[in-house]
């Protein structure tokens, strides 16, 4: 039986493990901030000056970011067990996120500096009911994107970091959740840009999540053998596949699975990003990347 995801027991928690993570999670956005985002000290402005200099074209350089990020970030995942067996579980967490935030930021720093900047190829924003649709598929989308917000206190490297086999909640819907939320936001935000910059960005998106599919699977299969075998024939990559096909048998009170901490917390974020959309323009916009 596959793990029951964002389980989430109050009485469980310990206090000074969630002061330790808020001590390591402002000492990480301190970091990021003067070694990469602050153009008098970090090295942000210096590398996506590089990337931009291999073209005069904005998809072009939109597509070298998000390869050079897919390729550090999946290029580690897939090293992760013989980097833990070396270093640690800790460790390669932290050298991990150090080195894939960093480039994760530029990327999506650039992408809100320039998304209007490619040639425009369709306008339906001013099309009713557009923008609801919009919104809706956002906000959808967020609920698949993070399920790292399952074990919050992993990705942080409080508690030691494992590879799961989850089966629960969004994951009976489908096996990788963070592809399908990849998808939807990136389908999204096309329909309402419409220009060549944002295709661009979608593309590289959505080829290094479907790339993640197959490397996942492939670790989980290194990682767990038969069990992940077993695992894969209940659930499906596809959403909603396996429930129609009557291989995921949902509970009567699948719904409870859902009203979790976790996805209240997903919930809460997601409508305070949206709400944040004017702050984090103004602030890329400051960077000129």
């Amino acid at each position: 039986v596959g793990e029951d995801s964002a389980a989430f027991e109050l009485g469980e928690q310990k206090l000074a493990s969630w002061a330790y993570f808020a001590g390591i999670l402002g000492a990480v956005l301190f970091a990021l901030n003067a070694l990469w985002i602050d153009p008098a000290t970090g090295f942000g402005t210096a590398f996506v000056n590089a990337v931009s200099s291999l073209s005069e074209s904005h998809e072009v350089v939109m597509l070298i970011l998000i390869v050079i990020f897919a390729l550090v970030h999946s290029g580690m995942a897939s090293f992760r067990d013989a980097g833990e067996n070396l270093v640690g579980e800790r460790a390669y967490r932290v050298l991990f996120a150090g080195i894939s935030l960093p480039l994760a930021v530029s990327t999506i720093v650039y992408f809100i500096n320039h998304r209007y900047d490619g040639t425009q190829l369709w306008q339906l924003q001013s099309v009713h009911g557009i923008h609801e649709l919009v919104w809706i598929s956002n906000f959808v989308s967020f609920f698949f994107l993070y399920p790292s917000t399952f074990n919050l206190l992993e990705v942080a490297a409080v508690d030691k970091p494992k590879m799961h086999l989850w089966e629960t909640g969004i994951m009976r819907i489908t096996r990788h959740p963070q592809m399908v939320g990849q998808v939807i936001w990136c389908l999204a935000h096309t329909l309402w840009i419409g220009n060549s910059v944002a295709v661009a960005a979608s593309v590289g998106l959505i080829g290094h999540h479907l790339f993640g599919v197959w490397n996942g699977d492939r670790r989980l299969a290194a990682r767990y053998g038969s069990a992940f075998d077993v695992l894969k024939s209940r659930t499906s990559v596809i959403p909603f596949l396996a429930i129609f096909e009557g291989r995921q048998k949902l509970p009567k009170d699948y719904y409870k699975e859902f009203l979790r901490l976790p996805y209240l917390t997903i919930t809460a974020l997601t409508l305070g990003a949206y709400f944040a959309h004017p702050l984090m323009q103004s602030s890329s916009f400051q960077l000129h990347w």
